[in-house]
């Protein structure tokens, strides 16, 4: 372990500075989800691609339904139907003088005509009042022929969605940078795109180590704890975008531990491992991974391979381990093993290289400066920067303390939206006291 001590700026300095960026693949749409493009997507074709209707209705000419009342309406005579998916009115007809075609939401607009009249301003061709809605083509198909009555005139292009009011080719459909989500997604398979350029998401194997672990929904026996850790880690992955694996606990056996995580990299962009990063007897974290899959581990840092555990001037989270392991130089990050550190230690540190591998260019949560409500002073070690649970106001710009300051105090992290900064230099925060927090959610 490193004698130096360090701070949190330069822990994290020296984990961005060797994580890399995944490299680009091609993907199927679905496959891309969640992933970041490389690439600028250019639209190649009109969308719409050709003018069509925004309503059920009768495409007219205008000046046929010029004047028209319900009263006095506009007789015209109704030449075919045009259904979404059809190029047209049968025949290639155009609408002519003192015609209509019914026309369906999203049919293309026929030749000769100018504007879409809603069947709610028409008689449906039943010769009534106005219609509600319009016969289905299957139980009255003459509705596509006979007459129809219009009860109120339209513009030029009323109704009509033109071709390319949306994106025309040329456009820039997507930055590069771009997270791909479901409304991209949609845009992309619009404009005929099947596959895009990205960053593949990370794969982050997250497992724990104590042999005092159980389970959730085994029995506890006598000095053992269910492992919290790797489910809270493992969501926390996901949430962060990435593919995360979670692993059963492992005991304390080194060799165990080695060959666990060995097996583990053929399926791992960056591993997390938590507990058994401390200086106890049975913290084994550090003797297994002085020479996991790599003959030339030390302490030289990810370059050189190994794995470095160092001290930082932090509460919680002073225990961490960073490095390389195996042939690939896989990135593991040994975080501490009380539930309150080790997701402290994930959002501060493992957060931001999993949104680096991604290639993304913005890795930290925002930040803000809130007002303490608090009803005492907040304490914090000299030397160390302490980071505290807490639920954050917007509306009112304050943010206050959930639960204690103990490392193992879980149930207010579940609580908890916000982490309170309180710097190196501070000793005592008094109530009011303007500081930085860290948003969560």
């Amino acid at each position: 372990m490193s004698s130096t001590i360090w701070s949190v700026d330069e822990h994290l300095d020296d984990i961005l500075a060797a994580v890399r960026p995944l490299e680009p693949i091609e993907l199927q749409l679905p496959d891309a989800q969640g992933c970041v493009l490389v690439e600028d997507v250019v639209v190649q074709v009109a969308l719409p691609p050709f003018d069509n209707s925004s309503m059920d209705g009768y495409a007219v000419r205008v000046s046929d339904v010029e004047g028209a009342t319900e009263e006095f309406p506009a007789v015209l005579t109704v030449i075919g139907d045009v259904a979404a998916g059809d190029g047209g009115l049968a025949d290639g007809r155009s609408v002519g003088p003192g015609e209509a075609a019914r026309i369906m939401t999203g049919a293309p607009l026929p030749a000769g005509a100018e504007a879409v009249v809603p069947v709610e301003w028409t008689d449906g061709g039943t010769g009534g009042g106005p219609a509600s809605a319009m016969r289905a083509h299957s139980e009255s198909p003459e509705g596509a022929s006979g007459e129809v009555r219009v009860h109120r005139p339209v513009k030029p292009r009323a109704h009509v969605r033109a071709k390319g009011s949306d994106v025309r080719p040329g456009d820039l459909a997507l930055k590069a940078g771009s997270v791909v989500g479901p409304p991209q997604i949609g845009l992309l398979a619009a404009i005929g795109r099947s596959t895009v350029r990205v960053r593949p998401r990370p794969r982050v194997v997250v497992l724990s180590t104590g042999s005092e672990l159980v389970q959730p929904g085994e029995e506890l026996t006598g000095g053992r704890i269910y492992d919290s850790n790797s489910f809270a880690l493992t969501a926390a992955a996901r949430d962060a975008g990435a593919i995360a694996y979670r692993v059963p606990a492992v005991a304390d056996d080194a060799e165990t531990l080695r060959a666990t995580i060995e097996d583990q990299l053929i399926r791992a962009d960056i591993v997390v491992t938590t507990g058994g990063v401390s200086v106890g007897a049975y913290d084994v974290v550090k003797e297994a991974l002085s020479s996991v899959g790599d003959e030339s581990a030390g302490e030289e840092g990810v370059a050189g391979g190994g794995v470095d555990f160092r001290k930082l001037a932090m509460q919680p989270g002073k225990p961490q381990g960073f490095g390389s392991i195996g042939p690939d130089h896989t990135p593991l990050m040994a975080l501490p093993g009380n539930p309150v550190s080790s997701y402290v230690s994930f959002e501060l540190f493992v957060r931001p290289a999993i949104l680096t591998l991604m290639g993304l260019p913005d890795v930290h949560r925002p930040r803000v400066t809130a007002t303490l409500a608090t009803d005492e002073a907040l304490s914090s070690p000299s030397g160390k920067r302490q980071f505290l649970r807490g639920t954050y106001d917007a509306e009112a710009g304050t943010v206050t303390p959930v639960g204690g300051a103990g490392s193992h105090l879980i149930a207010a992290l579940a609580q908890a939206d916000a982490l309170i900064v309180l710097p190196e230099d501070v000793t005592s925060a008094e109530p009011g006291t303007r500081t930085e927090v860290i948003l969560l959610r």
